[in-house]
């Protein structure tokens, strides 16, 4: 899955859809200008790819928005709802999936379910529910949920934890010497939520206790006894941006060496065109597990998607951060 340039396709990246199909799309800031630019691109990429081509997008809440005032309401960060009521982090989920689904998003990066480690790089911060793995399942699973009642399927991220990292996998590898006693910890909130339907987002990042050689990404050996095993995650698994500076290497081939490790899905997200060729001219076929995924994801979705009252839910949320 790509990003694109701007705020509209180029006739080059038709040119390049049609020749080789992403399978659909993430935006960005640059994609963004007001509702009715953004409707009009999300339309042209699925006029592109399809009309059942996925697009994501990144709103988390707080740092992490693609959709932001005047045009979209503020979201707060996760951490606004630590230690409060399910039904208001849910009912902040369900807001923000509305926003996403009326903009033509079907897919939303989030929620993090990465745990605040004191001492750690502050990448995720505020972003996290907490320290605590179980306050951190509770409130994930309440987020995802919201964000499935909105019509959204939800990313939970950044699989197997990215809290311990001392780096920003934006512009370097972290290394992650921690035991397995330590990273089961990490491990807990996505164990919790391995069966809800969400799709998981890997983690640019090397354990040592894991696998010496390879960040969790590119390593089947993480993928299939970490994620796949020891977490129990039989989802979609789509890897954090090829773009990265964690990682190094042409864009083919980390997009084969990911599907290779065990992602059923890659992004490569900078939009540069020549780089989303090569992308899309070494990336594999989408496997028939992954398209099964895809569906069960979707299905999930649906069963829980229902109409939702904006007003109450505004109600719910904002009488506990008033509180909070």
């Amino acid at each position: 899955m790509i990003g694109v340039s701007g705020p509209r396709l180029t006739a080059e990246e038709r040119d390049l859809f049609r020749a080789t199909p992403p399978l659909g799309a993430i935006l960005f800031a640059r994609n963004v200008v007001d509702p009715d630019q953004l409707r009009a691109l999300t339309a042209e990429l699925r006029d592109a790819l399809g009309e059942a081509a996925p697009i994501l997008v990144d709103q988390e809440g707080g740092r992490v928005a693609r959709l932001r005032p005047p045009h979209w309401p503020e979201f707060p960060p996760a951490f606004r709802f630590a230690a409060g009521p399910e039904e208001a982090a849910r009912a902040n989920a369900a807001l923000l999936g509305l926003a996403c689904a009326e903009a033509g998003f079907d897919v939303v990066c989030a929620p993090v379910l990465d745990l605040r480690i004191p001492g750690a790089h502050e990448i995720v911060g505020d972003r996290s529910f907490g320290e605590d793995p179980a306050e951190v399942a509770r409130l994930g699973r309440a987020t995802a949920e919201g964000l499935q009642e909105a019509g959204c399927i939800p990313v939970i991220k950044h699989i197997p934890g990215h809290g311990r990292a001392l780096v920003d996998s934006h512009l370097d590898l972290p290394r992650v010497a921690a035991d397995r006693d330590a990273l089961a910890m990490d491990c807990a909130p996505f164990a919790a939520l391995a069966g809800s339907g969400a799709w998981a987002m890997t983690a640019h990042i090397l354990y040592e206790a894991l696998d010496a050689e390879r960040p969790a990404t590119l390593s089947p050996l993480v993928i299939e006894r970490v994620i796949r095993g020891a977490i129990g995650f039989g989802g979609v698994l789509v890897s954090d941006d090829l773009c990265m500076r964690a990682l190094r290497g042409e864009p083919g081939a980390l997009a084969a060496a990911a599907i290779g490790a065990g992602c059923d899905l890659v992004l490569h997200c900078n939009g540069v065109l020549a780089e989303t060729a090569a992308a899309l001219a070494g990336c594999p076929a989408l496997s028939d597990t992954a398209e099964a995924r895809l569906a069960a994801a979707r299905d999930a979705m649906l069963a829980r998607r229902r109409p939702l009252d904006q007003a109450a839910l505004l109600a719910r949320r904002d009488t506990w951060l008033a509180a909070a």
